[in-house]
């Protein structure tokens, strides 16, 4: 059983609110990590029919069973009971009441603005990350990473990726979604799924992709916010700073789990992988996660972004720190060139306010210091990070 990073926080947070809230993709880990920090708190699922219609008919002789120290699991399922934990919260005032889950953001983002607003904590748990995994499982080839990418039963049962990222699109993504949204022709919108695996990294453009697919620019808006809310797709914003360059406002396309992308794009072997064209793209969303991981395993919010202007200057990721920026370039190559160097430099001389200079993560096995730039490899990026913020505090 591999030790969650963010179970220390959850522990700490829990000691201080009344309700914690965990959402996560499906199958990210989100009821073992519950499970494990609070082996004492009974588990309801409300995923099981009984349970949540007894739960929507009847919230009141529902919650009445429990005395505190419950988890929820899937409270999207039953959203109507947040009304009425809100009321035992404010009679008890004790912290750890309660411990929530979803897998919809969006939805229980709204619900829990609503009702449980300054009385709950938000944490957001993803598949493993590199360094969680290390150590217990081979991780020598970048291929077979972008490849099997990071669900937690693909590792705890040995799965075979191609199969049980499959089984996962099946089993929930189309499941949910359906739920959420009258998706009537189930192979167009596979065909939609695919085409945005397609354009991974990319800026996201609606009408191309609405043209593409064979349906309406409403519609692409509407089917991208159904795969932001349940954790499939993750919109880098474009970091807009005070600068006198016109800059790109559209955002761009990645994947929560880059192992889901390798399937909807047809990958099944790490060959394929090494000789697919979009393999750059892939690498940059895999470095973009593990970032993404190291921020939300520490309790806090995403602060990145991309910097590209109209000249076609680009930085792939700004790590924003307060007023201070910190750019890092991504590159699959594991030769280092004086080209993995120019869009950081550039960047340098746009806007001032880089003290920690900048990072270059790249596809080597071996780390370098280059003058005010780092470069390092995968399996550095949470020390890098680390490390950055102790010079900052």
């Amino acid at each position: 059983m591999i030790k969650r990073k963010i179970e220390s926080v959850l522990k700490k947070l829990s000691k201080q609110y009344p309700v914690i809230t965990i959402t996560g993709p499906r199958q990210s880990g989100k009821t073992t990590l519950c499970k494990n920090a609070f082996s004492y708190y009974r588990y309801v699922n409300l995923e099981a029919i009984d349970t949540r219609q007894f739960a929507k008919d009847d919230p009141r002789g529902f919650l009445e069973q429990y005395n505190n120290h419950i988890i929820f699991d899937e409270i999207q399922r039953a959203p109507e009971l947040l009304s009425y934990l809100q009321v035992i919260i404010d009679e008890k005032k004790e912290p750890g009441q309660f411990i929530i889950t979803g897998s919809q953001q969006f939805e229980i983002m709204s619900n829990i603005t609503q009702t449980l607003a300054g009385r709950t904590a938000l944490l957001k748990l993803l598949p493993f990350s590199i360094s969680e995994i290390q150590g217990s499982y081979n991780l020598d080839s970048i291929d077979k990473l972008i490849l099997t990418g990071f669900y937690p039963r693909i590792y705890d049962l040995s799965l075979n990726p191609t199969q049980a990222l499959g089984d996962y699109l099946i089993t929930y993504v189309e499941r949910d979604l359906r739920q959420l949204a009258a998706i009537k022709d189930l192979s167009l919108f596979e065909k939609f799924l695919k085409l945005c695996a397609g354009r991974i990294g990319q800026i996201l453009n609606l009408q191309s992709l609405a043209n593409d697919v064979g349906i309406s620019h409403t519609t692409v808006r509407s089917w991208i916010s159904l795969l932001e809310a349940s954790y499939i797709v993750f919109l880098l914003k474009p970091w807009h700073g005070n600068v006198s360059k016109r800059l790109i406002k559209s955002p761009k396309l990645y994947f929560y789990d880059v192992g889901l992308a390798s399937y909807l794009l047809g990958l099944e072997n790490e060959k394929q992988v090494s000789r697919d064209p979009l393999r750059g793209n892939l690498f940059e969303n895999l470095v973009l996660m593990e970032i993404l991981k190291y921020r939300f395993n520490r309790g806090k919010r995403s602060n990145l972004y991309f910097y590209r202007d109209s000249k076609g200057n680009e930085v792939n990721i700004i790590y924003e720190i307060g007023r201070d920026l910190f750019p890092i370039e991504v590159k699959a190559g594991a030769t280092v060139t004086n080209e993995y160097f120019k869009g950081i430099k550039k960047f340098f001389k746009i806007y001032n306010h880089t003290p920690w200079g900048g990072a270059v993560v790249y596809g080597g096995k071996e780390p370098q210091l280059r003058t005010n730039i780092k470069v390092v490899t995968i399996w550095e990026i949470e020390e890098m990070l680390k490390n950055l913020e102790e010079s900052i505090n």
